[in-house]
């Protein structure tokens, strides 16, 4: 029933296989013997994916139901015992994890040695889906103004840090600009589609009135930073950057102060045991001291 989970939320053998590091042909074995056991056809092929039947979606809430039972009654077990431990899987994007990830191991560390943290640097929106499927603990995600992310049932999110949203120009540049428009003719620095920022960034330059000259693309915002103070483009850049080295540029603010939502969510099934609240406590102490 797990894998029939697993085949839902991922939608091929190959991907279930890879995913829980099975051979494809184990994983199709276990789904024809659990076909055989319900006595009922459950998968049907539909091209090169297999389509679940009614019955089989029937399994997989069940499925869902008896993993969070399972998860609730080991974070009951940990809380049991008398050291707080056990591993965290914990997922950030870029800036979050330059940000908040060193102080929050350095809080872990003096008051919960024994947690051990498996941090993974993924997008966002990819992120919060994969802790929602059982992938990572918890996740440490952003909202850009007027982009929601989805809303994924059985879902916790704490907010962490209300991030403002600056224009960031290079100093031999900044004479004059004082306003995105002030920008218009210079190259832009963004990260690639269908980023949420990139998308977000776009609608302020077009809100402006203007089509940026986007001539730098990357995922990687040390990247923007750096051809920033080398005098190569403009970029919107976060101020949480600045918890980890303050960029060396001219800040320009934006109308009426946008401010992007950095946040955590776990699953509910998993939010009382003790080593995942240990180490959504240090990013939370952490968060407020770096917002400070």
């Amino acid at each position: 029933m797990s894998l029939l989970r697993e085949l839902a939320l991922r939608g091929t053998i190959t991907e279930v296989a890879a995913a829980l590091n099975f051979a494809p042909s184990t994983v199709s074995a276990q789904l024809t013997r659990l076909e055989k056991e319900a006595g009922t056809t459950l998968l049907v092929s539909s091209g090169r994916r297999l389509m679940l039947t009614t019955a089989a979606l029937g399994l997989v809430k069940h499925a869902n139901q008896m993993l969070a039972i399972m998860e609730e009654a080991t974070a009951e077990l940990a809380a049991a015992a008398d050291t707080v431990a056990g591993t965290v899987r914990l997922s950030m994007f870029q800036t979050s994890a330059l940000a908040l990830l060193p102080g929050t191991l350095r809080l872990l560390s003096q008051k919960h040695p024994d947690v051990r943290v498996e941090m993974t640097q993924r997008e966002p929106e990819q992120a919060l889906h994969d802790t929602w499927s059982g992938d990572f603990d918890i996740v440490v995600a952003e909202q850009y103004p007027g982009h929601a992310v989805p809303q994924l049932p059985d879902m916790i999110s704490t907010a962490l840090v209300e991030d403002p949203l600056r224009l960031a120009v290079p100093k031999n540049l900044a004479a004059g600009i004082t306003d995105i428009g002030g920008a218009a003719d210079l190259p832009w620095i963004m990260e690639p589609a269908p980023a949420a920022s990139r998308h977000w960034a776009l609608q302020q330059c077009r809100v402006a009135g203007f089509e940026p000259d986007i001539r730098y693309s990357s995922a990687d915002l040390q990247t923007h930073v750096q051809l920033i103070e080398a005098g190569e483009g403009v970029a919107i850049l976060p101020g949480i950057l600045g918890g980890y080295r303050p960029p060396d540029v001219a800040w320009v603010p934006l109308e009426d102060e946008p401010r992007r939502q950095v946040f955590l969510a776990i699953r509910q099934a998993s939010a009382r045991h003790p080593a995942v609240v240990a180490v959504a406590s240090a990013l939370q102490r952490h968060a407020q001291h770096a917002a400070a």
